[in-house]
């Protein structure tokens, strides 16, 4: 099946009852090192938003969200958010974060556009982090220092859960290498964004990928970013190589935020500049919330990392096509 990857004489050790419990082991380990990594405060966040706050993500500008209505409210609209990319800078400054600080929360969404498959589902969950910076920081040097923090976190949970369960073996290098979409463009330039982070992951093992979202010099970006949350200079992708399905595999989306110049730059390049009459980005211009960099790393991604499990239906619960559910099965790969 097209969207369904069956690894050779795949078996998982771990019995459903254990998966959860390793699930939660993992889930517990990373985000208390993380949030010590990052000086990060767990706060609580929305599952939707007023779609006219411009407050949902955008994510690559052709997903639609998932909207209803609110009876009490004479069916005023809401979003269940995609993302809470820009929320979260709202709350730095709403909640009075200094800086240095930052705040970590469960993101939760529903992604009614997504292609499913082995590593996409249409329900997301992630941990959603932000932090507060000096508009002096928002520099390349500062966008590496804290991608080692959150890639030093990925590996001591994965020596962590190497302690706790026998099978699994340490395979994360030890140092991440950063290279630019264009600088992989340039490496290997006949080929396709996705088989160029494939070659570069197996390659080097761990790959913070920079600068997404600008067209490069063949004319096409490397992938799509909304334009009014990372600055398309300085944001990232965490790729590891993941042998159990032979792939590169996205686990963290990271990047500094716009300021009031890269918003304009951006909207602009993106052919919407009529966003900046919405109230965040707005706010954006007019110097009110704080310079910030934060990211997501997904919760269930990095489970079925650690887990060494085939599929995210293996450690999420979702909706699946039936044939690709009892393909699965058939194959030792049980979705929940």
């Amino acid at each position: 099946m097209e969207h369904l990857i069956i690894p050779e004489n795949y078996m998982t050790p771990l019995s459903l009852y254990d998966t959860q419990i390793a699930i939660k082991t993992v889930k517990d380990f990373f985000q208390s090192v993380l949030a010590k990594q990052l000086n990060l405060l767990r706060v609580s966040s929305p599952l939707f938003v007023d779609p006219a706050s411009g407050m949902n993500d955008n994510l690559n500008g052709i997903e639609r969200p998932v909207k209803f209505d609110i009876k009490e409210q004479e069916g005023s609209e809401a979003e269940i958010v995609q993302s809470l990319a820009k929320w979260k800078r709202y709350a730095l400054k709403e909640y009075g974060f200094a800086h240095g600080e930052g705040l970590y929360t469960d993101m939760n969404a529903i992604r009614r556009d997504e292609v499913t498959d082995n590593i996409h589902s249409i329900y997301v969950d992630q941990w959603d982090w932000e932090k507060v910076i000096q508009k002096s920081e928002r520099n390349i040097d500062t966008l590496k220092k804290v991608v080692r923090s959150v890639y030093k976190a990925l590996r001591k949970t994965e020596t962590y859960m190497s302690i706790q369960y026998d099978y699994i073996e340490e395979i994360l290098p030890k140092d991440i290498f950063f290279i630019t979409t264009q600088e992989l463009e340039d490496l290997y330039p006949e080929l396709s964004h996705k088989e160029r982070e494939y070659l570069i992951t197996k390659e080097k093992g761990a790959v913070c990928l920079m600068q997404i979202g600008d067209k490069l010099a063949s004319g096409e970006p490397h992938d799509g970013r909304a334009p009014d949350y990372d600055d398309w200079k300085l944001n990232a992708d965490i790729l590891v190589y993941y042998p159990v399905l032979d792939i590169a595999l996205e686990l963290s989306s990271m990047g500094i935020r716009v300021d009031e110049n890269s918003l304009m730059k951006q909207l602009k390049e993106a052919g919407c500049e009529e966003r900046a009459k919405l109230p965040f980005q707005k706010a954006i211009l007019e110097r009110e919330l704080p310079y910030t960099i934060g990211g997501g790393i997904g919760q269930s991604r990095i489970c079925m990392f650690y887990l060494r499990k085939a599929h995210i239906g293996e450690v999420q619960c979702s909706l699946w096509p039936q044939e690709i559910v009892e393909e699965a099965a058939a194959h030792g790969i049980q979705l929940l």
